[in-house]
């Protein structure tokens, strides 16, 4: 199963999140560590949700870029 992660520069490092798991998140120094990271993360958020009895939601978040003309 495939999750989209967002990943954003930060004073520091890196951070991410995943838009279909609200509350999953990860920070590190490289871009590299932080998509290590959120994989993990996001793998130890669906198994709390399968032990917790909560439905697992299925990703549905896409992103796409679009090309705009500079002023």
């Amino acid at each position: 199963m495939k999750h989209l992660i967002l990943i954003e520069p930060t004073g520091t490092g890196f951070s991410a999140y995943s838009p279909d798991l609200p509350g999953c998140v990860s920070t590190d120094a490289t871009r590299e560590e932080v998509e290590r990271n959120m994989r993990d993360a996001v793998e130890f958020h669906l198994e709390g949700l399968r032990e917790e009895g909560y439905d697992v939601p299925k990703p549905d978040t896409s992103s796409a870029y679009i090309e705009v003309e500079a002023s």
